[in-house]
C-alpha cells in the first residue's frame, strides 16, 4: 500500500498520473492536500480477501483457473493421488493407510485399508494395477480392481517415501530410514538398485531415459541415479529436505528444499561416488549399487511428515548441470511439484493453500488459494486437467481445464488516520471482452462490520467516479472481474483520493534557550569554542536549566552573542501541512501581546534582547498551517512559554576600599544586582591576569556579595587593582582602587 501527496509521479502507466488529476477539489473545512490511496503490488492485494483470482508477483490480478472439489476424503489429509487409463482416480493418506477410489462415473469409495499409519505414494502401470506405499510400516502393496491388497514388496525400510514406473514397466520404491532405492519387477522380485548415506529419499521423479531424480532428507541433496544405479550429485541445496522434485521434457531438473539445516544437517557431506558392493538378494533378485551405510533415522511429526521450518526454495538444474534459484519464500512450504498443460512450473504449498505458478525466472503468480491449507501432491492427468490433493482437510480437486467465471477481491482496510472526504476511485485495467467492477464502502471502526456503508454502486470505467461513501476515517474496496470469450480480464492498480477533515497544529512546548546565545544562519561558519548544542527537547539539563525532553528534532548548535535570546518549540499537524510561525512576547504585568517575527518557518528563533527592559516575560508561537490550506480553511493553534527573564544590567560594585599596610594588600567591596544572582568576582593587579575572588560566605548564591581579599608580598609603591563581578546573564561591572 502507498498513501501519496497530490500530485505524484506517474505509476505503471504513462496515463495513470492523467487518472488521478481528476480528483476532487478542496470542500469547506477539509485540509487542502489531496491524497491517494494507491494499491498495485502484490504485497498490497495480498493482504486483501481473494476468490477466484490470480495475483502475479508484479501486481496482475486475472481469473484463476477453475478449482472445482472432486471427492472429499473425510480423513485428516492425502498425500497422494493418481488415475489409471479407464479414469478412475485413486488417491490415499492418513491417518489410517486408506486408499480412496473415484470411478470414471463419479462413484466413490473407499477400496481398501492397508496396514500401517498413512498412504505416502502411489503409482500406476500401463496395466492399470495399483501399487501403493505404506509407512511406517514400510510396504508396497498391489491393489485389484475389487478392492483386495497384496504385500507385492517389503523393503527392509521403513518408510516408503514415493513410487513410480519406468519404461520397462519395473517398479521403482523410494524409501526412508534408510534412504534407498528398490527396483521391482513386474513379478514382485526386489533388489538394491541405490543406496545413499542420507537418512531419507524423500522424493523421486523418473526422466525419458529412465534416470532416477531423487531428493534427500538431512542433507539436502538433489542426485541423478541412472539404469544401472549409478549416482552423481547435481545440487546441495542449503535446506535440509528435498520434498519435490520434478523432471520436464527437455529434461530439466526443478527440486524444492525446506527447512533449515541443524548443526548436524549442515554438516552432512556424504561421498556419493558410486561402488558396487555386494547386497543380501531381496526377493531373490541380485543387488546393483550401495553407497554408504544410512545414519540413524530422522524423527517423525505428528502429522505423518518430516517437521520442517525455515520456509521454501526452489531451484531449476538445467541439463547442462547449472542450478539456478527459481522462487523463495520465507514461511511457505513447497510438498509438490507439477506442470500445467502448457509445461509451465506449478508449486503445491501449506499452510496457506497456494499453488503458484512460475512464469520467469523472475515473474510468478500465485494461482490459487485452495479452502484446504495444505497442497501436498499435484497430478497430470490426461485432457490436460490437473488433479491436486490436501491436507487439513484431505480432499481432491481438479484445477482447469479453463477458468473461474467470475473472481473478486476485498482489498484490505484502509485507515486515513482521521475522518476524511472520499473522492474518484480510478483503476487500471484492461476489461478485453470481459468486465471489471469496482465498488467502495466506509466507516469508523477498524473492520468492516454491520455499522459500515454498504457497498457503492458499480464503477466500471478506470476514469473512475466519485466514491458515493459517507466521509469516515476508514475504507475498503471491492473488485470484481468477469470472464468474457474464456479470457481473462486484467486489473492492475487501484487507486482512492481522500481529503482528510482539517484540523489545527498542536504546539506542544515552547522552551526559552540560554541568554547571550542566537542560533545562526546557515552560512555561518562556527567554531566549538564559541557554540552551545542544546540537549533535545523536554528533558531538564542541571548545568543550563534548559527543558527539553519529547521531541527527537536537532535544532542547530548556537553561537555566544551577548544580549540575545531566543526559543524553541515542538509542533506537529495531524494532517501532515506544512507550518508556519508567529512569536510574539508579553511583560508579565501586560496585557497585549507583542509581535517579535512573523511568518517564521524554523521551529526556533532568537532575538536581541537589549530593545527591551529587563523583566519578567512570556513568549507566545503560534502556528498556522496556511502554507498547505486556502486562507479561508486555515487553522492555527499557540502555547505559550514559562516565564523568563530579560537581564542585560550589569551589577553594581560599591564600597571598594584598598590599603598596603606591611607588604600586604587588602581590599574590600559589594557586589549587588537587582535581578539575578553573582555568579563571580575577579581581580587584577597592576594590569596583570583576572584571577577568581571568592565572597565572604564562600557561596555565589545571591543577589548580594561581600568579598574581602587579602594580597601578600607587595612591592612598595603605587598600585592599581581593579575587580570585576558578572551576573547570572554574564552581565559585568568593573571598578578600581589605586593604592600608594
Amino acid at each position: 500500500m502507498r498513501v501519496i501527496d497530490f500530485p505524484r509521479p506517474s505509476g505503471r502507466a504513462p496515463h495513470r498520473l492523467c487518472r488521478i488529476l481528476l480528483l476532487l477539489a478542496a470542500a469547506p473545512g477539509w485540509a487542502g492536500q489531496t491524497r491517494v490511496w494507491s494499491q498495485s503490488d502484490y504485497a498490497d492485494f495480498e493482504k486483501g480477501v481473494i476468490r477466484g483470482l490470480s495475483v502475479r508477483s508484479d501486481g496482475l490480478l486475472t481469473l484463476a483457473p477453475r478449482f472445482r472439489e472432486v471427492f472429499d476424503s473425510g480423513a485428516s489429509y492425502l498425500w497422494a493421488v493418481a488415475q489409471d487409463s479407464k479414469g478412475n482416480l485413486y488417491a490415499g493418506g492418513g491417518p489410517g493407510a486408506k486408499l480412496f477410489r473415484v470411478s470414471a462415473r463419479g462413484e466413490k469409495k473407499t477400496l481398501a485399508e492397508l496396514d500401517g499409519l498413512e498412504v505416502h505414494a502411489i503409482a500406476i502401470d500401463r496395466q492399470d494395477r495399483v501399487y501403493v506405499g505404506t509407512a511406517p510400516d514400510g510396504k508396497v502393496y498391489r491393489v485389484g480392481s475389487n478392492g483386495k491388497p497384496e504385500v507385492f514388496f517389503t523393503p527392509r525400510a521403513k518408510y516408503i517415501w514415493a513410487l513410480a514406473v519406468d519404461s520397462k514397466g519395473d517398479l521403482l520404491v523410494a524409501t526412508g530410514d534408510p534412504g534407498q532405492v528398490y527396483r521391482v519387477t513386474a513379478a514382485g522380485q526386489g533388489s538394491l538398485l541405490f543406496q545413499t548415506d542420507e537418512t531419507h529419499v524423500r522424493s523421486m521423479a523418473v526422466d525419458s531415459q529412465d534416470n532416477l531424480i531423487l531428493g534427500t532428507d538431512p542433507g539436502g541433496l538433489v542426485l541423478r541415479v541412472s539404469p544401472e544405479g549409478r549416482g552423481f550429485v547435481l545440487y546441495q541445496m542449503a535446506k535440509k529436505e528435498v520434498t519435490a522434485v520434478a523432471v520436464a521434457n527437455d529434461r530439466t531438473v526443478y527440486a524444492a528444499g525446506v527447512g533449515n539445516k541443524g548443526a548436524a544437517g549442515s554438516s552432512v557431506g556424504p561421498s556419493l561416488a558410486p561402488a558396487p558392493v555386494p547386497a543380501p538378494p531381496l526377493g531373490g533378485a541380485a543387488p546393483q549399487t550401495s553407497l554408504r551405510p544410512a545414519p540413524a533415522p530422522a524423527p517423525m511429526s505428528s502429522g505423518g511428515a518430516p517437521s520442517v521450518s525455515g520456509g521454501s526454495e526452489v531451484y531449476r538444474i538445467d541439463p547442462s548441470g547449472r542450478p539456478q534459484r527459481l522462487w523463495n519464500h520465507a514461511q511457505d512450504i513447497i510438498y509438490t511439484i507439477g506442470f500445467d498443460a502448457a509445461g509451465k512450473i506449478l508449486l503445491g504449498s501449506g499452510n496457506k493453500g497456494y499453488v503458484y505458478r512460475i512464469e520467469s525466472d523472475t515473474l510468478y503468480t500465485a494461482l490459487l488459494n485452495a479452502p484446504p491449507t495444505q497442497i501436498t501432491a499435484l497430478y497430470a492427468a490426461p485432457g490436460g486437467r490437473l488433479l491436486a490433493a490436501t491436507g487439513n482437510i484431505g480432499k481432491v480437486y481438479e484445477i482447469g481445464p479453463g477458468i473461474e467465471p467470475e473472481g473478486s477481491i476485498e482489498s484490505d482496510v484502509f485507515d486515513a488516520g482521521m475522518y476524511s472526504l472520499w473522492g474518484r476511485l480510478s483503476f487500471e485495467a484492461i476489461a478485453g471482452s470481459g468486465s471489471v467492477s469496482l465498488y467502495a464502502r466506509s466507516g469508523n471502526l477498524d473492520q468492516p462490520r454491520k455499522n459500515w456503508s454498504p457497498w457503492s454502486a458499480a464503477i466500471t470505467s478506470p476514469k473512475g467516479a466519485r466514491v458515493s461513501s459517507p466521509a469516515s476515517r476508514f475504507l475498503q474496496w471491492k473488485a470484481v472481474l468477469k470472464a468474457g470469450g474464456g479470457t481473462s480480464p486484467q486489473l492492475e492498480s487501484v487507486d482512492v483520493a481522500y481529503l482528510p477533515k482539517n484540523v489545527p497544529p498542536r504546539v506542544e512546548l515552547v522552551e526559552i534557550t540560554p541568554a547571550n546565545y542566537k542560533f545562526p544562519t546557515p552560512a555561518l561558519v562556527l567554531t566549538p569554542s564559541q557554540t552551545l548544542t542544546l540537549p533535545p527537547m523536554g528533558k531538564r539539563s542541571q548545568s543550563s536549566g534548559i527543558s527539553v525532553s519529547l521531541d527527537t528534532t536537532t535544532t542547530p548548535a548556537m553561537q555566544y552573542a551577548k544580549g540575545f535570546i531566543g526559543a524553541r518549540w515542538m509542533a506537529s499537524d495531524e494532517n501532515g501541512d506544512s507550518l508556519i510561525y508567529t512569536v510574539e512576547i508579553r511583560g508579565e504585568h501586560e496585557s497585549q501581546w507583542k509581535l517579535l517575527k512573523d511568518k517564521v518557518r524554523d521551529k526556533h528563533f532568537t532575538w536581541d534582547s537589549t530593545a527591551l527592559p529587563d523583566g519578567e516575560y512570556r513568549l507566545r508561537v503560534k502556528a498556522s498551517d496556511l502554507p498547505s490550506n486556502p486562507p479561508a480553511e486555515a487553522l492555527s493553534a499557540s502555547a505559550d512559554s514559562e516565564l523568563f527573564l530579560i537581564d542585560n544590567t550589569p551589577p553594581r560594585i560599591s564600597g571598594l576600599t584598598a590599603a598596603v599596610s606591611g607588604g600586604r594588600l587588602t581590599a574590600r567591596w559589594k557586589a549587588t544586582d537587582a535581578l539575578n544572582d553573582i555568579k563571580r568576582a575577579e581581580y587584577s593587579l597592576d594590569g596583570g591576569d583576572w584571577t577568581v575572588a571568592a565572597p565572604v560566605s564562600l557561596l555565589s548564591d545571591s543577589l548580594e556579595e561581600d568579598y574581602e581579599l587579602t594580597l601578600g608580598q607587595v612591592s612598595p609603591g603605587e598600585h592599581t587593582l581593579a575587580v570585576r563581578v558578572a551576573d547570572d546573564y554574564d552581565n559585568e561591572a568593573v571598578e578600581k582602587a589605586v593604592v600608594r
